[in-house]
């Protein structure tokens, strides 16, 4: 049986999207093997509690989806004083004040302690899928970052395959480095050394839900790299 992931990310509360991508799952051959969801399944869409429950409803098997946090999930963890800070500057800079009190209403404290078991991301095979990035789930990374942020975060990765959702875009960008060098100072000097990045791959998986009718998702099987973007209108 041919190993057939589906990944999306960025629900945002957006039931309707979430619904409409998960039909279009079923009609995909070969069949979809794995789902993973890259966070941001909550947001300002008005559906939080209504998300949450739908993922974890047992009809969904045997793709019994594997979700990580994103940055929405960071700032209600934030915003209900249990993530790494108390206060949410980001969400306020983002998305404006307003978005507190919406974000605090849209959501139940049982969603919030069910989101606070997700992990930070997944390492599968050569691959690592993340909402940000190796760093934060708050950081964007799409192919017009710095090639140098771009190497960093893929040898911090380790993997070839580096997939995440926090852009909300599509891409396929392949990279390279060469004459690369990496230099250690100590007590008795500096050293240092040259080393090449062999070709690895960096994945945008888009949106399913911040864009009203239309969603993407991408496809992927890890026996043959075959990558697939998916757009469907709702």
């Amino acid at each position: 049986m041919i190993t057939h992931w589906a990944i999306l990310s960025g629900i945002e509360g957006n039931l309707r999207a979430l619904e409409a991508v998960l039909k279009d799952l079923q009609r995909q051959r070969p069949p979809v093997t794995t789902l993973y969801v890259l966070g941001d399944i909550i947001g300002l869409k008005g559906q939080n509690d209504a998300v949450v429950q739908r993922l974890q409803m047992p009809d969904l098997e045997p793709l019994e989806p594997q979700i990580c946090i994103g940055w929405w999930e960071e700032q209600c963890f934030n915003l209900f004083g249990v993530g790494m800070s108390g206060e949410v500057p980001e969400l306020i800079a983002e998305q404006g004040e307003a978005a507190v009190g919406q974000l605090w209403e849209s959501i139940s404290r049982s969603s919030v302690q069910w989101l606070r078991s997700l992990p930070f991301g997944f390492h599968e095979l050569d691959c690592l899928l993340v909402h940000g990035s190796p760093v934060s789930a708050s950081e964007v990374l799409t192919p017009a970052t710095s090639p140098a942020l771009l190497c960093d975060r893929l040898i911090r990765a380790d993997a070839n395959q580096l997939f995440c959702g926090r852009s909300g875009e599509l891409f396929d960008c392949w990279i390279s480095a060469e004459g690369l060098t990496a230099e250690v100072r100590t007590l008795d000097g500096t050293e240092q050394q040259a080393f090449e990045l062999p070709q690895r791959r960096l994945i945008g998986v888009g949106s399913v839900g911040r864009q009203l009718g239309i969603a993407s998702y991408v496809l992927y099987q890890p026996g043959s790299n075959y990558l697939k973007q998916c757009v469907i209108r709702y």
